[in-house]
């Protein structure tokens, strides 16, 4: 997949440098972009093969649990064009805050 908008992962980090166990999400996160890019998912269940725990929602829309659910990940995907569009990424508690299904 053609991953864009990694500058919200990217903000995300650099806004909680020295965090406690941000490091770790970090290495997490990195392990989750290896397998997105090298991924030709198609349809969601290609994406729950390698994602058993993904979330999926309507119109696309997929959380991804990084670092054994310690964070979320909401993405857009196009199938048909091959693109992974990431929306959020945060906490449990900053994803509550949100609209999985808009943001």
């Amino acid at each position: 997949m053609i991953v864009i908008r990694r500058d919200i992962a990217e903000n995300y980090f650099a806004r909680h440098v020295g965090a406690r166990g941000m490091r770790a999400v970090e290495r997490a996160y990195e392990s989750w972009l290896a397998i997105a890019t090298a991924a030709q998912w198609r349809t969601p269940v290609e994406v729950r093969r390698s994602h058993p725990k993904a979330s999926i929602l309507k119109r696309g829309r997929v959380v991804f649990n990084i670092k054994a659910n310690d964070c979320r990940l909401v993405a857009q995907l196009n199938y048909a064009a091959g693109t992974l569009e990431i929306r959020f990424l945060g906490t449990h508690s900053e994803y509550d805050d949100i609209d999985a299904e808009t943001i």
